[in-house]
């Protein structure tokens, strides 16, 4: 089965009915389609598909916090805010269920529903399909229960309170199984959860994380046994529940994963999405920045004029200053197979690219459908290059050779949401590895109005050594914490008060498709210690670990608005607003906002004098 992001207008219902295909459908007009690929041509001419994606693989990004967040002295004395009355949502990779530090004192959970999308798949099954698992279990006692996925969703179980509740009494089912198989195998999602709500039951207090008396929402998001990171598209599902399962009740929502598979620019269909769903209901959206600084992944800038004695070109009567070339160098390590690109151009631009390997083989790379040159026509699976209709890739792409490597390219056009165009790259090895050493990408403009560009390395790295040696590690945010609404948190180091050299960077200054000011703030996210699976804790360091304590302490502050009634709108743009004008400067970052702290770092006791200030 393909599966397809949707931006749909009408009844998408009668459409699935029509077509038979399996359709999610989402906050605002969005959709995830499952749709055999023979159908998916009658998919794109419907008149009420606006536009699609191809999902893309998302990763996780992976006592003293609370004090450096400001947190402690509003859990200490007055107001006492926990998070009492407001949900958590974490969408990760699961969650130890039985930890002490997600139940209550009688040992009941503090969890309202666990989401396992993974629970009812098998490798070899079409995403959709139902796995081994029955449809309904029974305990020991007799309790029938459902293992069906939420309402309106296609994949997973969903088990209740009383069902985790029943597992932690030690029920079993009847044929003596767990009544909840779910388990968090990295340990990922249990440590965010422990930062964002932990109630530091397991270690006296001492490890309790900031909404310490919220009830938990989880989502384990994930995929098969043959592809088992998660896509794009679980995350919206995901977060499509945490919504509609709110239904007005305040929520902050973590999400600490992400990709490069994009513009970086806020408009694909998942950030817009997020901005639209950010809208619906008592709603706050974190998303961590990424580790991607000091990667290489990136390298982007704009064309410089030539001022030598050749520095001028005829264009018809007019004399206009030439730009100059641009290389860019990528160098691949050893044992790389597969590496994919991502080259932004804006689509008023006209730029020859070529492709240099190593050993010296130039290939001259087609910027528009129309361009031939030494290619030669391949058909295969869809993403692999071609042109776009309504955002679809078609299924033939272009191949060039170099010799033991081959690279596979995709045009892509101007679209309805951007004025900017993708050539997607992808190298790899023709039989074996892909061939080591530098290869450059060169970058002739030919007409420039606007003048930028932007590269990243969406997938495939296995060596250190594969990097961009002219890397830019600003717009090094990973997406979907590109998007405008929800709030893009960054990592710095709270041990010396300082910025990390991993932590997602932001927009110092245009760059091709450039949003507004990115990330908002900054958490502590080196050496954060929290759950771990088995009842103990952990230290990780990363933006994963940042992120949590920003809607940990935006559960404070809508228990203190919304639950208590002292202000029932601080939520959404009014309650980001708050936490970034509470926000204090790092030591010895003078530029506010900044590329890498945004507005400040969070400093919840700040916004609520602020808050308190407005009354």
């Amino acid at each position: 089965m393909l599966e397809l992001i949707v931006r749909y207008t009408g009844d998408i219902k009668r459409l699935a009915e029509e077509l038979g295909f399996l359709a999610e459908e989402l906050l605002g007009g969005y959709a995830i389609v499952r749709i055999r690929p023979e159908l998916a041509p009658l998919l794109l001419s419907a008149e009420e598909i606006l536009w699609t994606e191809v999902p893309a693989r998302v990763y996780t990004e992976v006592a003293s916090g609370r004090r450096e967040a400001c947190v402690t002295t509003l859990q200490a004395r007055e107001p006492n805010l926990t998070g009492r009355g407001v949900l958590v949502a974490v969408i990760d990779s699961g969650i130890d269920y039985t930890h002490p530090d997600f139940r209550n004192e009688d040992g009941t959970t503090r969890i309202a529903a666990l989401w396992d999308q993974t629970a009812d798949r098998q490798e070899g099954m079409a995403s959709g399909q139902r796995g081994a698992i029955p449809d309904t279990v029974q305990s020991e006692g007799g309790e029938s229960y459902t293992n069906t996925p939420p309402e309106g969703y296609l994949d997973g179980v969903l088990y209740t309170r009383e069902r985790i509740d029943a597992a932690l009494r030690g029920e079993r089912t009847a044929n003596g199984e767990s009544l909840v198989p779910e388990a968090d195998l990295s340990g990922h999602g249990t440590h965010v959860a422990g930062i964002a709500a932990g109630n530091g039951k397991a270690s006296g207090g001492y490890y309790r994380g900031v909404a310490y008396e919220s009830e938990l929402l989880v989502v384990k998001i994930g995929g098969t046994q043959a592809d088992p990171f998660p896509q794009t598209t679980n995350l919206m599902a995901a977060v499509d529940f945490c919504v509609r399962y709110a239904a007005g009740r305040p929520v902050s929502i973590n999400l600490s994963f992400g990709n490069n598979e994009g513009a970086h620019d806020g408009q694909s269909l998942l950030e817009t999405y997020l901005d639209t769903v950010a809208l619906y209901g008592k709603t706050c959206i974190c998303i961590g920045t990424g580790n991607n600084a000091a990667l290489g992944w990136h390298e982007g800038g704009n064309f410089g004029r030539r001022d030598d004695d050749e520095g001028r070109e005829s264009v018809g009567e007019e004399l206009r200053p030439k730009m100059e070339e641009r290389d860019i160098l990528l160098s691949v390590g050893p044992a790389e197979r597969r590496l994919r690109m991502g080259l932004w151009l804006s689509s008023l631009d006209t730029i020859e690219v070529s492709l240099i390997s190593p050993s010296g083989t130039v290939r001259r790379l087609p910027v528009n459908t129309r361009q031939s040159g030494n290619r030669e026509e391949i058909t295969g699976v869809a993403g692999t290059g071609g042109t776009a209709i309504k955002g679809y890739p078609a299924a033939s792409g272009l191949v060039f050779s170099f010799g033991s490597s081959v690279a596979e390219v995709f045009v892509g056009e101007a679209t309805p949401y951007r004025s900017i165009r993708e050539i997607g790259i992808t190298l790899q090895g023709d039989s074996g590895e892909l061939e080591a050493g530098t290869w450059r990408i060169r970058l002739r403009p030919v007409r420039i109005l606007e003048g930028g560009y932007d590269i990243w390395i969406v997938g495939g790295v296995q060596s250190t050594a594969t990097r961009f040696l002219q890397a830019t590690p600003e717009r090094t945010l990973t997406i979907p914490s590109t998007a405008e609404r929800p709030i893009a948190v960054a990592a710095y180091d709270g041990r010396t008060d300082s910025i990390t050299s991993f932590s997602g960077r932001g927009y110092p200054g245009r760059g091709v498709g450039n949003s507004g000011v990115k990330p908002d703030l900054a958490a502590p996210g080196v050496d954060i210690v929290s759950c771990a699976p088995g009842g103990g804790y952990t230290t990780k360091t990363g933006t994963s670990m940042a992120t949590p304590f920003v809607t940990g302490c935006a559960a404070l502050l809508m228990q203190w608005g919304i639950t208590e009634g002292n202000d029932p709108y601080l939520y959404g743009e009014r309650l980001k607003s708050f936490l970034i004008r509470g926000a204090r400067a790092l030591t010895g970052v003078t530029e506010v906002p900044n590329p890498y702290v945004g507005w400040g770092t969070v400093c919840v006791a700040e916004s609520y004098r602020l808050l308190r200030n407005e009354e």
